[in-house]
């Protein structure tokens, strides 16, 4: 994001200037949740920047108990914009978490962690910088209806893309017929794709707050979006998908829609992804190109895919942290979960892009999507790349043919893992394999994020009853 503020002197001016009423104060829990506490400005002077705001979090998942619930927010004025969307004149900054009983910052504040692993990367001499580019797919709907009871379970949602409206009767207007049909949706012009004006809406909103844009188009699934977004620095790019994905939802919102993030909303048509693409750089080289490798890729960079499958199936307690994430990642929907790399196959879970240079060099990660706590995703990303390249680690690969028509027999004859099925195989990896992130995630926080969502996601979907279950076993 496009910096508008250096340091608090230059805060007061930016909100004088822009006649400020209130300070948004935005902070990110464990869960991935963007959370704000909102402030008159009058109340807001340098001593309470500095010290930091008084806030409760025990309030928060997989936070504090109770009796030592109190907690710092710590504002980092440089990330400082306006909101778009208040209706009176209101300037949001992110924070940062302080522990006040370990006088620290927060071991568990995922903002922290992501600033201590770039630490870590400019301490260890491996690279100085580490580049994050994240591809966040969204869904927007017309309606969106719930039930979730002891004897009743129900989900329907709706769009005008839909195939299943083919035959429906609209009050105000006639049904065009124009659709993009399941798995059809990819780049169509309107009046098939009908998001187009709300998608350049989004754009100028993300430019507005300093989020550099440069393409928008309709994606594969009915009702599905994207937004190609500027590549950043880890923390700075993990800031720019919260803003991101709050200017979606309030945009849609805005016009009478719904949008979502949720990786597998509709049955049977693709899922969103967060496609990420890495890169290391040293003293301003690309650490992860040559000219004569795989692909352009050079051999630091190999054993950065290595380093990142070879763990995969932990990471993705972080990339891949909810039960729905793992209905996306299956064979057919472009959605990988072989773990092996490529020159330009998007079958394979890590992609090279075609056409790097020395400048462009990267590695796209398919698997990760867009319900993790990005801090945490992108965090445990680098830590598993650079063990990587710290132990010389390789993954299965390359392999160039198409991954999705490979049977379970041929996958285990290749020698080829797969990611985990299910959320609760992930959060077993993560038990068994999470040296490589530490000491930047402590025991603590680590098995406090694990307990959260055993509590919260595993254990609540394994005992309720689905209405698949009631169609093949109701009878028997």
């Amino acid at each position: 994001m496009a910096k508008f503020v250096n340091n608090i002197s230059e805060f007061y001016d930016f909100c004088i200037k822009n006649e400020v009423l209130f300070v948004d104060f935005r902070f990110t829990s464990l869960d991935g949740t963007w959370n704000h506490l909102t402030y008159t400005l009058k109340s807001v002077d340098e001593g309470v920047l500095k010290a930091g705001i008084p806030f409760d979090a025990s309030s928060y998942k997989g936070w504090q108990p109770i009796d030592k619930s109190d907690m710092i927010l710590i504002p980092d004025v440089t990330t400082a914009f306006l909101d778009p969307f208040a209706t009176d004149n209101t300037v949001i900054v992110i924070c940062d978490i302080f522990d006040i009983y370990k006088n620290d910052f927060y071991e568990k504040c995922p903002r922290t962690i992501a600033k201590k692993t770039m630490k870590m990367l400019d301490n260890n001499e491996i690279a100085d910088t580490a580049y994050f580019g994240a591809e966040n797919e969204f869904f927007i709907f017309d309606d969106v209806k719930i039930i979730d009871t002891m004897n009743c379970a129900m989900y329907q949602i709706d769009t005008e893309e839909g195939e299943w409206n083919d035959n429906k009767n609209y009050e105000d207007a006639y049904n065009t017929g124009h659709r993009p049909r399941r798995k059809g949706g990819y780049t169509p012009v309107p009046p098939i794709d009908s998001m187009q004006d709300l998608r350049a809406e989004m754009v100028q909103v993300l430019e507005r707050v300093g989020i550099e844009c440069f393409v928008h188009h309709h994606e594969c699934a009915q009702g599905q979006g994207e937004i190609g977004v500027k590549f950043n620095t880890l923390v700075e790019a993990a800031d720019n998908v919260q803003i991101y994905k709050y200017v979606v939802k309030m945009v849609a919102h805005l016009n009478g829609k719904t949008a979502t993030f949720m990786p597998k909303p509709l049955h049977l048509d693709n899922g969103s992804g967060m496609h990420v693409h890495m890169s290391l750089f040293k003293n301003g080289k690309n650490l992860f190109y040559d000219k004569s490798g795989y692909a352009g890729l050079s051999k630091t960079a190999i054993h950065y895919i290595g380093g990142v499958l070879r763990h995969a199936r932990s990471v993705t307690a972080f990339t891949n942290p909810t039960t729905n994430s793992y209905k996306r990642l299956i064979p057919g929907f472009e959605a990988p979960s072989i773990l092996t790399y490529s020159c330009q196959n998007r079958s394979a879970s890590c992609r090279v892009p075609y056409g790097i240079n020395e400048k462009s060099a990267r590695v796209e990660m398919r698997f990760p999507d867009s319900s993790s706590n990005v801090y945490l995703a992108f965090s445990s990303m680098l830590l598993a790349g650079l063990d990587g390249i710290k132990n010389e680690l390789t993954a299965a690969g390359p392999m160039d043919e198409n991954l999705f028509k490979l049977s379970l027999d041929e996958i285990r004859e290749k020698g080829i893992e797969q990611l985990p099925h299910t959320l609760r195989g992930a959060l077993e990896s993560l038990i068994r394999d999470n040296a490589y992130l530490k000491p930047i995630f402590t025991d603590t926080c680590i098995q406090d994020y694990q307990h959260m969502k055993f509590k919260n996601q595993v254990w609540p979907v394994e005992q309720r009853p689905t209405a698949y279950e009631f169609k093949t076993t109701y009878s028997c």
